[in-house]
């Protein structure tokens, strides 16, 4: 008797917490990647080092 009666209020609570309709809202897409500059970073500052000396070499080569 005590068993059935459990049956009967755990089927009842069961029930009032089933879905209504509300659909939980879908997760957050996953954040961008972060992307590493700093390597690049170095390897622009040697390329336009090198291209000014370059340039600066030239120049005075030109006028003597």
């Amino acid at each position: 008797m005590f068993a059935s009666i459990l049956v009967v209020f755990v089927s009842f609570a069961s029930m009032a917490q089933g879905t209504t309709g509300s659909v939980p809202p879908p997760p957050a897409p996953p954040p961008p990647p972060g992307l590493p500059i700093d390597g690049g970073v170095v390897f622009l500052f040697i390329l336009a080092l090198s291209y000014g000396i370059y340039k600066t070499y030239k120049m005075s080569k030109k006028t003597v």
